[in-house]
């Protein structure tokens, strides 16, 4: 109702304008109602970012008349100098923006004309909006119109940058060389106005350190004025921008998580949530928003990963700017990597910097010393038949349940909440006896224990306690999410003189991001899956650190930190070795948006005429109802919502779910059910609904529905337990037959929504499962025990064939290359400059040597970019025009020449082998004086790409 009341006073006050301006242009009746719903949302996106639309201090002018009065730019929006900065172009909300491309262009002709600067351009239709600045870079899309301060400053930024490849790095910042490197990719890139940037950099490298002297070179060419840095977690924000207060003393910073107040610094640091509130919540004092689209230039995101992009992807939709991504371990999988987001082909980042080159060449890293335990209790599980006789007695008392002894408890389940004092006790005391030590050997060098869960840490921590009780409790600390001291203990252990605490145990909080270079132990009593993890943690570990003594147990000696120790308990080296790209977790989906996404998707199975009936049509029909509800009751001014309000409209509208197609279905699930808003009511009653939801669905298409059933039997199994309560002895008819055999193999879909409607409000009675918890005291065992055990394979960058492949097609405009493309001969010095590129900057001689043997420089290059047509057809011209040639012998040439176009080079021999000694050998078709020509034609050929 708000919106239709919005649409008709927008309507009035449009009729009014037109006819007081005495337009001349006409809309069809049919066209009216969208064109004001376009309308309307323009309007509100200029209002929103603080453009005046009326009044005498208008900056924006409606339907401004240009060249001569044949033609009206929709909006134009003008500066305090009354310039323009901008036109828009807007078309019906069913039109492509880009519609207007052209049109818009002709009017930042004619105002630039009129007022001597071009204007910038925008195109849109109320849902999409497009941005061309066509001085500065090519169109892209974006989340709406800009303010007019950041239109300003990109006005301004036309004549006031420069060359940030000429840009002078600061020693003081960044003096490592690949450091540098990594800066000059991205400048080389944001010259090319390529706006996404990749930098993999291994762990301890100095990935803050080079994004803080990316900004200060960026800053100095004028190229970037505020900056948002983004982390994962609140203590990483503060790390960070305490880093920057060293590196850049000059510029305003502000920690968004904990202080709003500063948000128009320079610098702004925040998690992903607190970035993503404040657009919507966070204005000036005349309402404008604070962070406006393009109020950022540069986002550097650190530890990119896909699912942060996936997750957080409105962040990234909403603002406009180039974005720089950090990481130290990107995928190599086609389906679980960053290079998507950043448009970049698989495996080649903008600047990559590998652990091992950072270890064995220019020794900027630490290398770790691996110690791989197994015991019998973590590789086997506890098995009761080999246990001595002496601790049977106490396995069935720790185990019994339901009067069941288990025959054996699986090693998976050791230390998630078995937890056994003898395996503790073990992996600790072999930290202590074994780890690297500080203190002239007092004491144990600064260690992390990456535990399992909470409770795992916790006991640990209680272990280490009783066997060191001279440490007064003072000298390991437990870090978790929810403890209140986690960040002061962190600081703790991060001070370099500091002995409370020397060794933390960690739940998930360590393995990122926190730098301690005195780290000299890390004990992995947790099993790590994902690659991306494993090398995080690795990396607590890799700082260099050349201050202080430290005792190597391995030769007793004392020196600086010159390796680390890591002792894995867990099998997860082996593991990847064996599974060289790990395994990763799939994605999180709220239950809101796991329940509306089956909603839609029974909506679409019921179409089909096997559900036409009045029954199946009703509960399809209620499904609708809510599903439309879901929609309708999403707050368009949130940024999430308006970044779809074109599906919202879509399928707001009371006969969208009529009947919808796959495509909608598509639609309705990827781009409208991660934005849903969850619903009220009992959380339990919600998950069965959603369960009863995949039963039906499973029901109609066929399939397995064993997960599903045994969740929905232990609930109904638990609530028959009480028939106390009179709700539920009121429905143990309903429950009985939900447990029946007969209702599992019916595949009825009217039973299962019955019954669920009808259970649904008995799951409040549901507890939630006491989390079980065993301590035990079992004999474990070693199994066995390595020293330096092999190391397992770190990421492979870019290799240097693809770096060859990746630098011949960026560069193909190069005359070296050109050359080679069109047949013209190489001098000595064009091969003087190939041999440059080949062997020292893709890479050595040995690169080249393993890759391409003995291959000239010049033919490999001829391999990938090719031959151009009309050179090979120039190369076999007199041949061809040879009068004496018949039909097959013309036909026999222009198969080589389409061979040497495709392939770009051929030897001379080749002429024997397929693809042409079929259907006749090159011998049934020219004698030898003319196979003797073909031959120098081809040799010519291959001389010019050579010297």
């Amino acid at each position: 109702e708000s919106l239709k009341r919005a649409v008709e006073e927008l309507s009035e006050k449009y009729t009014a304008e037109r006819e007081k301006n005495r337009l001349s242009r006409q809309y069809r009746k049919d066209d009216i109602t969208e064109f004001e719903t376009r309308q309307l949302y323009i309007d509100m996106d200029l209002k929103r970012m603080g453009w005046i639309l009326d009044g005498n201090d208008a900056n924006v002018i409606l339907e401004m008349e240009l060249n001569g009065g044949s033609e009206f730019a929709d909006y134009v929006l003008f500066g305090k100098d009354g310039l323009p900065l901008a036109v828009v172009e807007a078309k019906r909300t069913s039109a492509d923006p880009n519609q207007g491309r052209v049109q818009a262009s002709m009017y930042a002709d004619s105002l630039e004309k009129e007022y001597g600067r071009r204007p910038m351009m925008f195109t849109t239709n109320g849902f999409e909006t497009y941005f061309w600045d066509d001085v500065s870079g090519p169109q892209r899309r974006v989340s709406g119109i800009f303010s007019r301060d950041d239109l300003q400053r990109l006005m301004n930024r036309r004549i006031g940058s420069k060359d940030p490849m000429q840009i002078p790095i600061s020693d003081d910042i960044t003096d490592r060389y690949y450091q540098k490197e990594a800066i000059r990719s991205v400048c080389s890139k944001i010259n090319d106005c390529v706006r996404k940037h990749l930098i993999v950099m291994a762990t301890g490298t100095g990935k803050t350190r080079t994004a803080a002297s990316l900004v200060d070179v960026l800053s100095r060419a004028g190229l970037v004025t505020n900056i948002l840095f983004l982390a994962d977690r609140t203590e990483l924000v503060k790390q960070a921008k305490n880093d920057f207060e060293k590196y850049l003393p000059d510029m305003t910073l502000c920690n968004l998580c904990v202080n709003k107040k500063d948000a128009d610094a320079r610098m702004v640091f925040s998690t992903y949530p607190t970035i993503l509130n404040a657009i919507d919540d966070m204005e000036c004092s005349d309402g404008v928003r604070i962070f406006t689209p393009a109020h950022f230039d540069l986002i550097i995101v650190d530890e990119s990963h896909r699912s942060i992009f996936r997750k957080y992807r409105a962040i990234f939709d909403y603002f406009d700017s180039q974005i720089v991504g950090l990481t130290a371990t990107p995928k190599t999988e086609v389906d679980r990597n960053t290079y998507g987001f950043f448009d970049m082909e698989e495996g080649i980042p903008t600047f990559a910097y590998d652990y091992d080159t950072a270890v064995g060449v220019d020794h900027v890293l630490v290398p770790y010393m691996n110690f791989e335990v197994k015991t019998k209790f973590m590789e086997e599980g506890i098995v009761y038949v080999d246990l001595p006789e002496s601790e049977r007695a106490r396995y069935e008392d720790d185990f019994i349940e339901d009067d069941v002894v288990p025959e054996e408890i699986p090693s998976n389940e050791l230390n998630k909440f078995v937890f056994n004092r003898n395996t503790v006790d073990m992996v600790l005391q072999d930290l202590m006896n074994n780890g690297i030590r500080v203190g002239a050997g007092e004491h144990i060098g600064k260690t992390i224990i990456f535990a399992q869960n909470k409770r795992h840490a916790e006991y640990i921590l209680e272990r280490f306690n009783i066997l060191y009780p001279e440490y007064k409790g003072l000298f390991a600390e437990r870090v978790i999410c929810d403890d209140s001291r986690a960040e002061k203990i962190i600081a703790d252990f991060k001070q370099k003189d500091g002995m409370q605490p020397q060794i933390v145990v960690s739940v998930d909080m360590m393995d990122t991001g926190i730098d301690v270079p005195d780290c000299v132990n890390l004990v992995f009593f947790k099993v790590v899956r994902s690659k991306t993890k494993f090398w995080q943690m690795i990396g607590r570990g890799t700082r260099l650190h050349k201050d202080g003594s430290y005792q190597d147990s391995i030769d007793g000696s004392y020196t600086g930190k010159r390796r680390f120790f890591i002792f894995d308990y867990c099998g997860n080296f082996e593991f990847f070795r064996e599974n060289v790209e790990g395994f990763e977790s799939g994605e999180m989906r709220s239950l809101s948006q796991r329940s509306f996404e089956n909603r839609v998707r029974l909506i679409s199975a019921l179409q089909h005429s096997d559900y036409s009936d009045d029954e199946h049509q009703a509960i399809r029909e209620s499904l609708v109802s809510t599903v439309r509800g879901q929609i309708d009751s999403l707050n368009r001014e949130l940024t999430p919502v308006r970044l779809k309000l074109r599906y919202v409209e879509k399928y707001g509208k009371s006969d969208s779910l009529v009947c919808i197609n796959d495509t909608e279905v598509g639609e309705l699930v990827r781009e409208l059910a991660p934005i849903v808003t969850p619903e009220p009511g009992d959380e339990k009653a919600k998950i069965f609904d959603n369960l009863m939801y995949a039963l039906m669905l499973v029901f109609i298409q066929g399939g397995r529905v064993g997960r599903i059933q045994k969740s929905v039997m232990r609930m109904a199994e638990e609530l028959k337990g009480k028939s106390t309560i009179p709700q539920v002895k009121a429905k143990l008819n309903q429950l009985d037959r939900i447990t029946s055999d007969e209702f599992w193999s019916s595949n009825d879909v009217l039973v299962a929504e019955r019954l669920r409607d009808e259970i649904r409000e008995l799951m409040q009675f549901l507890e939630d499962a006491p989390m079980r918890t065993v301590y035990t005291d079992l004999t474990d065992e070693v199994l066995f025990r390595t020293e330096g055990g092999e190391p397992v394979q770190g990421y492979d960058f870019a290799d240097y064939k693809e770096r060859v492949n990746r630098y011949v097609r960026e560069h193909s405009n190069d005359p070296v290359i050109h050359k080679l493309n069109h047949n013209i001969p190489l001098t000595h010095d064009d091969f003087v400059e190939l041999e440059r590129i080949f062997t020292e900057e893709l890479g050595d001689k040995e690169d080249y040597q393993k890759e391409y043997g003995g291959m000239g420089f010049g033919l490999l290059i001829r391999s990938i970019v090719k031959l151009d047509h009309n050179a090979v057809m120039e190369a076999f011209s007199d041949f061809i025009n040879d009068g004496s040639l018949n039909q097959e012998q013309i036909r026999f040439v222009h198969k080589i020449i389409q061979y040497l176009e495709t392939e770009g080079t051929m030897e001379v021999g080749d002429l024997m082998k397929k693809p042409f000694d079929k259907p006749v050998n090159i011998t049934k078709v020219f004698n030898r004086e003319k196979m003797s020509e073909i031959a120098n034609i081809i040799n010519t050929l291959n001389g010019n790409a050579m010297v």
